[in-house]
């Protein structure tokens, strides 16, 4: 990964710098900095639009960037990110950017967005891409400490979601499960967390036995990554308890898939990415919180030692599972994290997060994940979150009949339902299998939304869905209200 853009607030402007980004909202009318008046002729705002200007009697490249309709800003950040991937070699050191026309809200969208836009996919090349931009200078007409603590924060967020962004584009043979615990090792030892591992030996003693059948044909065992940071010292209790999928490369199974776009299966691990980076940026921005997450972690892949479909599997639960169809193993290392979590920690709050089915991304693309919750409060708390930060959701039902189709002759319950319909509901059903009664949960499927068409690369890559989403829901929590 490339050193970090520096980020600093001024008041004053500098004569010095050679270039200067004036954000602009479409359509605005009123003169801007920098520019006498009708110079921008032909340049309406429109998002991602871009012009350049030059001032030769000051010697100064000023680049206009047009932010939209002013009442969209939601994914504002993703301009700013754009605008630095397009002209990431016309860029000097040192830009100057001017939000003194703009509300000072602004500052957090602009430094989380061109932070972001320092990310690059190319890590493994033997001659990487490099910025080179190293300093942004953020001109305001006020620098107040509220300003600058939104600054520091947008700074923290867009280094965990690229940290989220390297581990969910990093290649299986890299990305093992081992080195999934390894990474939330180093990051717990750095921003004050705990992190507790539970090797395959464990997993057989403490009866994990759905998440070990998963990993079953694997070299790499499977293995549980067990987090947890208290920033509520007044409370014993664990306000928010969070699991993520940590399929690090999914074959199929013995149900393999398809040959073509395989190779993006190195993406299946991503709700537990987003899971690992929402703790680390709780602990990082020191939010008042209890959390603890369980990552069920696996690779799955082809062997003779594989689960077979038509087997039959216990779970930590105790309840039984006839694999149908072992392509649908995220929901069976999913079941055995949850009825952990909850027999272990009794989270007041429990949402999972998980690539799950190919059926979310058919109903909702690319842009919305699935959401699934019997708890109207907190279906709500998320989907506000959603709307605060751009992460979008959409509820789905969880009708009973639904789970009815999951119902097994030789087990408690089937893997897979009996119906070619409603794929992403009857997975979702499966995991309510395994929730207790009165539990507040949440089910996010974020197979369309965590990896895609992206800025940062030709074909798909990560986009760190989640880790702000999680964030917003756990200051709700807090507060009762979305800061």
């Amino acid at each position: 990964m490339t050193n970090p853009i520096q980020f600093e607030l001024t008041e004053e402007k500098p004569g010095s710098c050679q270039q200067v980004l004036v954000p602009v909202w479409q359509d605005e009318e009123r003169d801007l900095p920098w520019i006498p008046k009708n110079t921008k002729a032909g340049f309406t705002g429109t998002p991602k639009e871009t012009i350049q200007v030059f001032l030769p009697d000051e010697g100064i490249k000023v680049f206009f960037l047009g932010l939209g309709d002013q009442g969209e800003q939601v994914s504002l950040h993703s301009v700013f990110t754009d605008f630095v991937k397009k002209n990431r070699q016309q860029l000097s050191e040192d830009l100057l950017v001017d939000l003194r026309h703009m509300e000072s809200s602004i500052v957090y969208q602009c430094t989380l967005g061109i932070s972001l836009g320092e990310y690059t996919v190319g890590i493994h090349k033997t001659k990487t891409q490099t910025n080179i931009l190293q300093k942004v200078r953020i001109l305001v007409a006020g620098n107040t400490a509220e300003v600058q603590s939104k600054m520091q924060e947008a700074e923290h967020t867009a280094s965990t979601v690229k940290e989220v962004c390297t581990l969910v584009d990093a290649p299986a043979n890299v990305k093992t499960p081992q080195y999934l615990a390894h990474w939330s090792q180093h990051s717990a030892q750095r921003y004050g967390y705990q992190v507790e591992i539970l090797d395959h030996v464990r997993l057989e003693e403490e009866g994990l036995f759905a998440l070990l059948s998963v990993g079953r044909g694997s070299e790499n065992h499977p293995l549980l990554i067990k987090a947890i940071y208290r920033g509520d010292a007044d409370s014993k209790s664990y306000q928010l308890g969070l699991v993520g999928k940590g399929v690090t490369f999914d074959t199929g199974g013995i149900s393999i898939k398809k040959s073509t776009n395989m190779h993006y299966m190195k993406s299946d691990m991503a709700g537990a990415a987003a899971v690992m980076g929402a703790v680390e940026l709780l602990a990082r921005l020191q939010v008042p919180i209890n959390v603890v997450a369980i990552i069920p972690v696996a690779e799955n892949s082809v062997d003779a030692n594989s689960v077979r479909p038509g087997d039959v599997i216990s779970s930590y639960s105790g309840k039984t599972i006839e694999v149908i169809d072992t392509d649908a193993e995220g929901r069976l290392i999913l079941a055995d994290a949850l009825s952990y979590i909850q027999s272990n920690f009794q989270p007041g709050t429990l949402i999972d997060l998980a690539t799950l089915t190919g059926s979310c991304v058919a109903a909702l693309g690319y842009e919305v994940a699935g959401l699934f919750s019997q708890d109207q409060v907190l279906a709500d708390t998320i989907s506000a979150a959603g709307v605060a930060t751009g992460e979008l959701v959409w509820r789905l039902p969880l009708r009973k009949s639904y789970g009815d189709w999951m119902n097994s002759d030789i087990a408690d319950i089937r893997n897979l339902s009996i119906k070619p319909v409603a794929g992403a509901i009857t997975a979702a059903k499966f995991l309510e299998y395994f929730v207790e009664e009165g539990q507040s949960w949440a089910h996010l499927d974020i197979a369309g939304t965590a990896f895609g068409d992206t800025a940062f690369a030709q074909s798909k890559s990560a986009t760190g869905y989640g880790v702000r989403l999680l964030l917003d829901v756990a200051r709700t929590l807090i507060t009762g209200k979305n800061k």
